[in-house]
Parts: C-alpha cells; sequence; structure tokens
C-alpha cells in the first residue's frame, strides 16, 4: 500500500484526533489554557457550529493532523487559523502544508478576505510554514492566550 494523504472535512469520528494531536503539541511546548480546554473538548459548538471548519490530514487512513478556522469578531478579519497540529510520527512528510493550503483555500471558498493566527516564536518550523503560506507578521495585537507572542496575517487577494 502506497503512502497516501488525504484532506478531509472534520467528522465526529475524528474528535479525538483533533483532541489528541492539539494537546501532544501544547503540553510538549506550553500549558493547556481554558480556551483550549474549551475549543478541543467542544469543537462542534465551538468552531462547527459558528461557521468554521476544520480539515484533517489522513496519512494511510489515519488521523495525524488538524487545522481550524474559528469565526472572529476581530475587525477585518473572518476567522482565524488555528488548533493547527501535526503528529511527530508524521512530520516531514509534507502535510502541515498540505493542510495549511487546504484551509487557506477552504477560507476563500467561504467568502474571507483575510485570516490571522496567533503562534509562539519557539515553534519555528509552524512559522516557516505560515510564512510559505503568505503570512505577514501583525505588530500591536493584544491575545487571550498567554503562550501567544506573535500574530501572522494573510490577504487572501494576495494567494
Amino acid at each position: 500500500m502506497s503512502d497516501t494523504v488525504k484532506i478531509v472535512a472534520y467528522a465526529d469520528q475524528y474528535a479525538e484526533a483533533f483532541r489528541a494531536l492539539n494537546e501532544e503539541w501544547i503540553h510538549k511546548y506550553f500549558e493547556m489554557e481554558e480556551m483550549d480546554r474549551i475549543s478541543l473538548h467542544h469543537p462542534k459548538e465551538y468552531i462547527l457550529d459558528k461557521g468554521g471548519y476544520i480539515a484533517v490530514a489522513l496519512f494511510n487512513d489515519k488521523a495525524v493532523g488538524v487545522c481550524a478556522l474559528i469565526p472572529t469578531a476581530r475587525e477585518g478579519y473572518q476567522f482565524e487559523l488555528a488548533k493547527m497540529g501535526v503528529s511527530p510520527m508524521a512530520q516531514g512528510k509534507g502535510i502541515g502544508k498540505k493542510l495549511g493550503q487546504h484551509i487557506v483555500d477552504k477560507a476563500k471558498e467561504l467568502g474571507a478576505t483575510r485570516l490571522y493566527l496567533e503562534s509562539n516564536r519557539v515553534l519555528t518550523p509552524a512559522l516557516n510554514l505560515y510564512k510559505k503560506l503568505g503570512f505577514e507578521e501583525m505588530a500591536g495585537i493584544s491575545s487571550p492566550y498567554a503562550r501567544s507572542d506573535i500574530q501572522m496575517e494573510l490577504d487572501l487577494s494576495k494567494v
């Protein structure tokens, strides 16, 4: 069987993978915050029911990566790219790039004109991926996350 990566829309069967893949990287680098608990344990209510979207990367039919578009009230933006995680066992296969491109394409399909994200400078591979996708650093933005020390934005008309 060949190694294949497929990106699919979230379904309830991926709830555990969505939570576990995000908790894995959060625990590795940071501490869980209340906003993490809410969104990871209630993705349907917190993300999907509000008009958001979650993508799941399958590698040989196993969920190994996730990423979400969360509707935002932040002025000038329609969605936050968030909750992106790829299993360490599946890293290096281009899965993060496929997920990121899928999410950008989905945001355009949903009519978004600009996205933003929040991250941390210790997550160098993630920041490099975001830059490859066209995201640029923003200045002077406050964050609800203690771990966030960088915010980035993407003008979808440029990609």
